[in-house]
């Protein structure tokens, strides 16, 4: 019988590399500090509130100063977003 003949595979070419892209990891330098004073305000609201029984910060809110320092605490983690 005879030799079946080879076919002969073509070589394997990887695809031309890509240019790698710089990424900027410009933050902006306000975000951090803002972050972190909103945190602590909001808790500092809510210790102030439960230490002096609800006469302070603001007595005429109650217990809504809760809400209040909890948004603080939200208004801190909305500015977090910003940081990169």
């Amino acid at each position: 019988m005879p030799k079946s003949r080879i076919r002969k595979k073509a070589d394997y070419t990887p695809p031309p590399a890509n240019k790698a892209t710089a990424i900027k990891l410009n933050s902006r330098a306000w975000v951090a500090p803002v972050m972190l004073a909103m945190f602590l305000i909001g808790l500092a609201w809510i210790v102030v509130f439960y230490v002096t029984d609800g006469s302070l910060p603001i007595d005429s809110l109650g217990n809504w100063n809760i809400v209040v320092g909890f948004g603080f605490i939200a208004a801190g983690f909305g500015v977090s977003t910003q940081w990169k």
